[in-house]
């Protein structure tokens, strides 16, 4: 690998010979000579893709009330004094938007009066800062620090309703019976089996009787030590918030007024799953998921994923699919072509994923990979198994925007209002830290 530019110095370029030596290699030129196509493997319109049409469902109702989630963060450093401080900015938003609004937006040249004026009436924010490395907080160190920032700031979300949908999630409080907390790791003594009683958000320890809080559950703490926590909490936070922002939409919804949560679509920026140990929250959304739809309730919930792996896969076979089909590959397709790894261990998505990914191919420029909850998991969902697909895939068309290929317009929106640019973002917001320490 080559030396990177410093302050001083140019970085360090690649050798534009370094390829002769490797051209006159008699043993690299008998491998590159028994190179050979395997068609089997690139025949992709014969494997494993069950291509389904969704341009034939003109009948199928429109979800007219349409909800868009999506966040952003920044990561400071100040590098004027050693030792250098780090610490991290987040906000997120939800944005509420109905066919009616959006038709008065042009989708190429939107106004920008416009869009402010429906944001100010319909978006959510939420911000929030994290120290991460030299840097105290009311006199707590950085792993006490963040335990208190994670639970004070989705307490004040909404007047509480984010922590609300947290502990309605974790007590499954949608259900009949009253569910005990499962047992997490206590932040104090680290044992296994730290629990707090029935709806509390703060209590002792049973086995240390330090203070504890619900959000302790979540795992955050395993992530830090006292002086420094890793970058990764942040993108993990942001995650957690965007999906309890957007669960409390839907739970306030189930409990207000079912019906409008059956025509109302929630749209989340990226996949629809949580990993590591944070992961805890998967299984209580996918039991929701289930009882809602038990109930008659189909829950509409939508995620993009703009890029990564899946995307740079449909990327790779789109051309062997027509426009309007989709494609949901199943746990084994993943795990063969997309991951590349042996089938012998767990099954993709069993522990962290509430949606089921769909490849769906709206035109040459719009190519989408996209997540759809299926409730209980599933290794091989079919269309029926996803819920409120019809009725979804209906509505995407009515909603693509034209700026951007592949793009969601309320997804567009969203990140609009919650995005935090590299710059001028980054630097307002270093001075903005720095000047409130003055």
């Amino acid at each position: 690998m080559p030396y990177e530019k410093g302050q001083r110095l140019p970085a360090e370029h690649a050798s534009k010979i370094g390829h002769i030596d490797l051209t006159k290699s008699e043993f690299v030129r008998k491998i590159v000579e028994d190179l050979g196509l395997n068609e089997e493997s690139e025949d992709y319109s014969q494997r494993d893709m069950p291509i389904i049409s969704v341009s034939n469902l003109g009948s199928t109702s429109l979800i007219p009330m349409i909800y868009g989630i999506d966040g952003s963060m920044q990561i400071i450093e100040e590098k004027g004094k050693w030792p250098f401080k780090r610490y991290a900015f987040i906000k997120t938003a939800m944005l509420r938007i109905d066919f009616r609004s959006l038709e008065k937006i042009d989708k190429n040249y939107p106004n920008p009066f416009e869009l402010e004026s429906l944001m100010k009436k319909s978006a959510i924010y939420h911000y929030t800062a994290f120290p991460l490395r030299n840097i105290s907080y009311e006199g707590l160190n950085i792993y006490d620090a963040i335990r208190s920032i994670v639970f004070k700031s989705l307490k004040q979300t909404l007047e509480e309703e984010v922590l609300e949908t947290l502990k309605w999630l974790l007590y499954e409080k949608w259900a009949a019976t009253k569910k005990q907390l499962e047992f997490f790791e206590c932040p104090h003594c680290h044992s296994p089996r730290a629990t707090l009683e029935y709806d509390a958000e703060v209590g002792p320890c049973p086995i240390c009787g330090r203070e504890i809080f619900i959000t302790d559950c979540l795992g955050f703490h395993q992530d830090m030590n006292q002086d420094i926590a890793r970058d990764s909490i942040i993108g993990t936070y942001m995650i957690i918030h965007e999906t309890l922002l957007m669960l409390t939409g839907v739970r306030l919804l189930w409990d207000r007024n079912k019906s409008v949560l059956k025509d109302s679509l929630f749209i989340k920026d990226g996949p629809l799953s949580i990993r590591a140990q944070y992961s805890k929250l998967v299984q209580p959304i996918r039991r929701f998921l289930s009882h809602a739809r038990s109930c008659g309730i189909e829950v509409n919930i939508l995620g993009q994923e703009k890029t990564g792996a899946f995307r740079d896969h449909f990327d790779m076979i789109s051309p062997c699919i027509d426009a309007g089909y989709a494609f949901i590959p199943s746990s084994s397709y993943i795990i063969r072509e997309i991951q590349g790894r042996s089938e012998t261990g767990a099954p993709y998505g069993k522990d962290t994923n509430y949606g089921a990914k769909v490849f769906y191919k709206f035109n040459n420029y719009h190519k989408m990979v996209l997540n759809i909850p299926i409730g209980d998991y599933l290794s091989d969902p079919k269309e029926n198994d996803l819920i409120g697909f019809e009725r979804i895939m209906a509505t995407l068309p009515s909603i693509i925007s034209n700026r951007f290929e592949g793009a969601i317009y309320p997804i567009e929106l969203a990140n609009g209002i919650a995005s935090l640019s590299s710059y001028p973002s980054a630097k307002v917001l270093e001075l903005f830290a720095s000047e409130l320490r003055k």
